[in-house]
């Protein structure tokens, strides 16, 4: 059975803090300095920041057949009912933390192509993840920086499916699963010039899940030593299935961030 679902990552609030070489390091995006700061100590930012993505993949709860979901950056919109994603680091000479949260609800209507087994469906999805790790400068100049991380993923996620019509008539039924998976990956930055810079990260593991995977791409404008922006492009996936419950999903599209250094 395949039928459209939408999905969207909505409106994201993320709070980083930076590392004394570069104004900051934001999760997912990060503005460097040009020139290493002398000073040694802790140092903060703040980055709001909006993304906004589709969804492609399956989810099937137990004694319900798997919903094939595909929905476009263009067609997400109207289905969110809430969203909110935050990030943060704390950096110490090259030693640093962090942590990224994101909490999405979404809850969408849509027709079978065929309508053969049901000629609607109906989800509600509710997703919640909490990262937290810690990062290593390995390398690091007057314009670039690059880090090797580690950390844990906790994730819940719950689905109610209900189907009417067709063949299987008119039911729904709703699971939820938590689980933990352990990640590894890289993360840097390379100013151009004085403005202009890239930054990205890279991040792969699993545990409780098959396969969980994160990765960004992002070119930012420093305007002064307080304020940058950065516009890139983010994909994460992860390949959940245990006692009929399956959560396997890719989600990705763009992103905007606006990075405050205080």
């Amino acid at each position: 059975m395949r039928s459209k679902i939408g999905y969207v990552a909505g409106i994201v609030t993320a709070f980083a803090l930076s590392s004394s070489a570069f104004a900051a390091d934001l999760l997912p995006a990060s503005t460097p300095q040009p020139v290493p700061s002398a000073d040694t100590g802790w140092s903060f930012s703040f980055s709001p920041y909006f993304w906004a993505a589709g969804l492609n993949g399956k989810s099937q709860v137990f004694g319900l057949p798997t919903v094939d979901v595909s929905q476009n950056f263009g067609d997400i919109l109207s289905d969110l009912d809430f969203a909110f994603m935050a990030a943060g680091d704390a950096r110490y000479d090259r030693y640093s933390v962090f942590t990224d949260i994101n909490y999405v609800k979404v809850t969408t209507d849509a027709a079978t192509p065929r309508g053969i087994v049901a000629d609607e469906v109906s989800l509600k999805s509710v997703t919640f993840t909490a990262m937290v790790g810690g990062a290593y400068t390995v390398f690091e100049d007057q314009q670039t920086r690059f880090d090797v991380l580690a950390g844990a993923r906790f994730w819940h996620a719950e689905t109610r499916i209900g189907l009417s019509g067709g063949l299987i008539g008119n039911v729904s039924r709703s699971d939820d699963a938590n689980w933990v998976d352990g990640l590894v990956g890289v993360k840097g930055n390379h100013l151009f010039t004085d403005h202009v810079f890239v930054t990205g990260w890279a991040m792969i593991g699993g545990g409780g899940a098959d396969l969980d995977w994160d990765v960004l791409g992002a070119i930012g404008y420093k305007f002064n030593d307080t304020v940058s922006l950065a516009a890139g492009y983010r994909a994460q996936g992860v390949n959940y299935s245990n006692d009929g419950f399956t959560y396997d999903m890719v989600q990705h599209g763009p992103i905007l961030g606006v990075h405050i250094k205080f």
